[in-house]
């Protein structure tokens, strides 16, 4: 009888470790908020913006992201949208030529992201996580709203 209880007792505490375990793991990795770094940030065409504070919510399947900011100009800015990482276009809105996006995971740390305007590409945006996870560096490739070409690379810090 004591043999069965402790048996029983040891399956138990088994079980309740792997489900603390599995509710431990880390959120995904491009999951938090982040701020840019201007001294580390390279725009081109200019100027930068004074300030972005980047907030995403992201798992395995999914991304929600809000970007917010005041632009060179000193003029606030508002980016957000919602998209599944299956390469197809989600609506994103506070860009102006750009209306949707389109998520590829690329690996765990990779995320590539690109803007079209209906179905003309306008952006490629490559962001990769830094291997201590305290850094998010996005390369943006493709032409702003006045059609002139982008090269930027922004680099932000987890909050």
């Amino acid at each position: 009888m004591r043999i069965k209880m402790f048996a029983a007792f040891g399956t138990t505490l088994l079980l309740v470790a792997l489900v603390l375990n599995l509710s431990a793991a880390p959120a995904d990795e491009h999951s938090g908020t982040w701020k840019m770094n201007p001294a580390k940030s390279n725009y081109s065409p200019g100027p930068a913006p004074k300030s972005i504070t980047v907030k995403i919510v992201s798992d395995a399947d999914n991304m929600k992201l809000t970007s917010d900011g005041i632009d060179a100009a000193g003029k606030p800015t508002h980016v957000e949208y919602t998209a599944k990482y299956d390469g197809k276009d989600y609506p994103i809105t506070g860009i102006p030529n750009a209306d949707t996006i389109a998520l590829e995971r690329l690996d765990a740390s990779t995320i590539r992201s690109t803007t079209k305007k209906g179905d003309q590409v306008v952006m490629t945006v490559t962001s990769v996580i830094s291997k201590d996870g305290k850094t998010r560096t996005a390369t943006f490739k493709g032409k702003n709203a006045e059609g002139l070409d982008v090269n930027n690379v922004v680099v932000y810090d987890k909050q």
